[in-house]
């Protein structure tokens, strides 16, 4: 245990840089006493870094709080715990439950207040009862609030708090440099007690966004983590985190001052609670993306938001080309830091990252195949003022209805091969709960919302999902099922945990996906070998340079390798985990069920 003079001189070397970065040293002293006074009562007894917050065993899922509607009077929250305790108990081991703070827009992501559960979900008993089973994902909504919440509405009053915490900007002013995710307009005309103001409006006219120019945000924002993760959280994802800070005459987004917000952040959750891991949301170009890794001193996650419309594209075309070129571009993540995986969400698939990935004829057959799909896009204007399309919208189960060619029988084995790339991949898995559940495309849901996300936010009743889960006939059935078992087989494997070796693999077959896993002891390799294409394929084994003195094994089909020269017949979509080390699981040495064409061993 130390003491208090020795938290304040940790904590002064730790962040007091950071804060003089951000705000300058004119009221520096001030605010590092105000911060230190906040978070001393909280610190952990040892303020040191946890390199080792996850293994293999991380599988996290993905849910708004209604998703699975009751009949009956109990809240929302109490019927996803039943569903997560019934279903999902041995499957996933976290939750992110997107924001269930009362809200008046977008789902959640314009809050009212930061520190309340919405009743119409439940209570914070109700979160914290989830939280006991399963590790809990917060959303920290931190660059805009609602228009509804006391701080707005004390700005357009001229009174505390709020009356410094918005962003005035003079409507003649060029904003024409600023990146939109949106095509509305940036700045939004309110009026105020001292008269009409425009404020800064990066998402919509109800989200407006917050000055982290003034520290007392900061401030703010340092008691709404505090409880967090005093109410159980074990992930912080910080929503929209890229447009955090504005300066005029500039892009507006992954300013220095945002990065270095994240890592102030970062180290305040070091201290706090060391084992809570900061995630960041920054759906943008692979490189942009990286860089909320830091020097291993950001984001403890990032989003891996070049996955989706990489594994839909692959698999519309029926090749692994830019998904190889797109993995051998990727850096093996620092030591405490890892991937977040996932190739669906509450959002649409972001097309962004994608740019100088895909040729444009398949970038143009990636949307036409979404809309014959039953998707539709959503646009936002570029800097040339010209509207493009920023994301598909559409369930991940029915973007892979069909391929380049149209829709054919393969939908779901298409699907799950999708899922056990994502999940096989360096970094922690997430899964959409609409992905493990199979769900299609929900017009009714954008008809009657008006938006185009609602398509891929479905809510079940409960009894409806129960009634289809029974039946192993139901895509919903079969989907879930195939998945629980890979996942409970993928959560034993030393060689998928998330900062496990990775190396891609160069098959002449382009319709083959194949890269390799290896634990950090070493000890366990896995090949993982996946069939993109609605024909059989061949894998010569030969081309795996399996080693002679180890038995080999397949953990998906639960077949041994006889011989390391053989070659194997894929199925449409069939994936393999071919491993040298299998203890736990029952390998079958009488008989060998994968395809095998010839044997030249």
């Amino acid at each position: 245990m130390i003491d208090r003079a020795q938290q304040h001189q940790a904590f002064t070397m730790k962040v007091k840089a950071l804060l003089e970065r951000i705000y300058g040293p004119d009221s520096l002293e001030p605010l590092l006493e105000q911060l230190f006074e906040l978070l001393h009562p909280h610190f952990a007894d040892s303020i040191s870094e946890n390199l080792y917050k996850w293994s293999q065993d991380n599988i996290l899922l993905i849910t708004y709080g209604d998703t699975i509607r009751p009949l009956n009077d109990k809240p929302p929250l109490a019927t996803l715990n039943h569903f997560l305790q019934t279903h999902l108990q041995d499957v996933v081991t976290g939750v992110h439950i997107l924001p269930f703070c009362p809200f008046s827009s977008d789902d959640g992501f314009s809050v009212i207040d930061y520190k309340a559960v919405n009743p119409e979900l439940g209570t914070w008993e109700d979160i914290q009862q989830i939280a006991q089973s399963f590790e809990l994902m917060a959303d920290l909504v931190l660059n805009h609030v609602s228009s509804q919440s006391q701080w707005f509405q004390n700005y357009l009053q001229g009174a505390e708090p709020g009356r410094d915490y918005f962003v005035e900007v003079d409507p003649e002013a060029d904003v024409s440099s600023v990146v939109r995710p949106r095509s509305s307009p940036l700045l939004v005309e309110v009026e105020t007690l001292a008269g009409p103001k425009h404020v800064w409006a990066t998402f919509s006219a109800d989200q407006i966004d917050l000055n982290f120019a003034n520290p007392a945000v900061l401030l703010e924002f340092a008691k709404i983590l505090l409880f967090y993760v005093q109410m159980g959280s074990k992930y912080i994802r910080l929503d929209a985190i890229g447009y955090l800070w504005k300066r005029l005459g500039t892009s507006c987004i992954h300013l220095p001052e945002t990065h270095a917000m994240v890592r102030l952040l970062r180290e305040i959750l070091e201290m706090v609670d060391p084992s809570v891991a900061l995630i960041t949301e920054t759906n943008v170009p692979n490189r942009e993306n990286l860089s909320y890794f830091g020097n291993r001193n950001e984001a403890h996650l990032i989003y891996n938001f070049s996955l989706p419309p990489l594994i839909l594209n692959a698999l519309l075309q029926g090749k692994a080309e830019h998904l190889k070129t797109w993995m051998m571009s990727m850096p093996p993540a620092p030591l405490g830091c890892a991937y977040f995986n996932f190739t669906a969400s509450h959002d649409g698939i972001g097309l962004r990252p994608t740019e100088g990935l895909l040729t444009e004829t398949e970038y143009q057959t990636l949307l036409q195949c979404m809309e014959d799909f039953g998707g539709t896009l959503s646009m936002r204007t570029n800097a040339e003022g010209i509207d493009s399309p920023y994301e598909i919208n559409i369930s991940f189960f029915d973007a892979l209805r069909g391929t380049a060619k149209g829709k054919d029988q393969w939908q779901i084995e298409r699907f799950i091969c999708s899922q056990t790339i994502m999940m096989s991949l360096e970094g922690i898995p997430a899964f959409y709960i609409h992905s493990l559940l199979a769900t299609h495309n929900d017009w009714e849901n954008v008809h009657r919302t008006g938006r185009k996300r609602s398509i891929n936010r479905h809510q079940w009743s409960l009894p409806d999902l129960e009634q289809q889960l029974v039946d192993e006939t139901s895509p919903h059935a079969i989907v879930l099922k195939g998945l629980t078992r890979l996942i409970k087989v993928r959560r034993q494997q030393d060689a998928f945990h998330p900062n496990a070796t990775q190396y891609t693999l160069h098959l002449p077959n382009q319709a083959l996906f194949a890269f390799w896993r290896q634990s950090m002891a070493r000890d366990q390799s896995i090949f993982s070998i996946h069939n993109l294409s609605d024909c059989q394929q061949k894998l010569k084994l030969s081309d795996l340079n399996l080693v002679t003195i180890d038995p080999w094994y397949d953990l998906i089909s639960g077949s041994c390798i006889r011989g390391i020269y053989d070659t194997l017949l894929l199925e449409p979509y069939q994936s393999l985990w071919i491993t040298n080390k299998f203890e736990g699981l029952e390998a079958d040495g009488q008989t060998c069920t994968l395809g095998v064409e010839t044997d030249n061993g």
